[in-house]
């Protein structure tokens, strides 16, 4: 489920741009971000829904979200990227100290009597005097981030998608006017709120009932890569159902005892993964190669051993943290 940055040279002079009214579509996955070695997740929620930040939703409405606190600003780029430092416990978001809140700046919240703010920018060399290790993304970061860290980016890049792809009023095509800290568009001429996006996906581990589950791959992943299926609700539907509908058109079965397990935010640009286990009525798969290119059964020895796919999930995405969960039912992880 990922999609290329925003283009603002196809932006349309009025309107929302095409990424308003069509499912993201899926560009090849650099190996770098699914590595064929990674440790198994081992926290209790995914790791992008980690939080250790107040989002201070009450603050965007003032005049002044950081209330004369100092503010930490991180800037991300054109490719969502972001500056960081190595410390001796892993990486850490780069912030600019600033003393008061910036002009085009979007609030994100506070923590320990700090504001926090991102903004567009370009890279730098150094961020207030601290030089920059290097800039990378969420994708590649988040799992190696503290709760704080990737609490923030996570928010930080997917407001920042909202902004980049919603320029435009829904209902007249007139450029929106932003604000509330960046939280809201106005409409111009008739005056009406536009609210960030989320668009709700369902991710779901098939078993059944035993030892096995469903696996299937992309031709855009690297080679070996296999998941679990995923797909977006659609109107009218419940996430439930969407489990269902999604598993009988990617790999043709018939499922039952659908049971929620988690969620997780997924900005790449702005949906919200629902993860699920659901467990199948038969055991033979039809593939519909339109949707993905191969899907096998694999069993939990395969996974845990080796034998199975080149490479599980990263630990980034929620679907390794609901491989690991199953594999973890029977008193094991990988």
């Amino acid at each position: 489920m990922t999609v290329p940055p925003g283009d603002p040279a196809a932006n349309p002079p009025g309107g929302s741009t095409p990424a308003d009214v069509a499912p993201p579509t899926e560009l090849p996955v650099d190996a770098a971000v699914w590595p064929e070695h990674s440790a198994a997740t081992t926290d209790d929620v995914p790791v992008l829904s980690r939080v250790g930040h107040d989002r201070g939703h009450l603050d965007r409405d003032l005049d002044d979200p950081a209330r004369g606190r100092p503010v930490r600003v991180l800037t991300i780029d054109a490719q969502r990227q972001v500056p960081l430092r190595e410390t001796a416990t892993g990486p850490e978001l780069l912030w600019d100290e600033r003393v008061a809140f910036p002009t085009g700046g979007i609030y994100l919240g506070h923590a320990d009597d700090v504001a926090y703010a991102v903004v567009r920018g370009e890279r730098s060399l150094t961020v207030s005097g601290t030089p920059v290790d290097g800039w990378s993304g969420l994708r590649e970061v988040g799992s190696d981030l503290g709760d704080r860290d990737a609490g923030l980016l996570a928010q930080a890049v997917g407001i920042v998608e909202w902004h980049e792809r919603n320029r435009f009023s829904p209902y007249t095509g007139a450029a929106t006017v932003v604000e509330k800290s960046g939280w809201t568009q106005r409409d111009p001429i008739t005056g009406q709120e536009v609210f960030p996006r989320t668009d709700p996906a369902v991710i779901m581990l098939v078993h059944d009932g035993g030892d096995r589950c469903v696996l299937g791959r992309q031709a855009v992943w690297p080679p070996g890569r296999f998941s679990i299926l995923a797909g977006f609700v659609e109107p009218g539907e419940s996430a439930e159902a969407a489990v269902a509908r999604e598993v009988a058109e990617e790999v043709g079965l018939e499922v039952t005892d659908v049971r929620y397990v988690s969620s997780q935010p997924w900005p790449f640009p702005q949906s919200l993964m629902l993860g699920f286990t659901a467990r199948a009525v038969g055991t033979e798969l039809r593939v519909d190669h339109d949707e993905i290119e191969e899907a096998r059964w694999f069993t939990r020895d395969e996974l845990r051993s080796g034998h199975g796919p080149a490479a599980l999930p990263p630990p980034v995405s929620i679907a390794r943290h609901l491989i690991d969960a199953w594999l973890a039912e029977d008193g094991q992880t990988p």
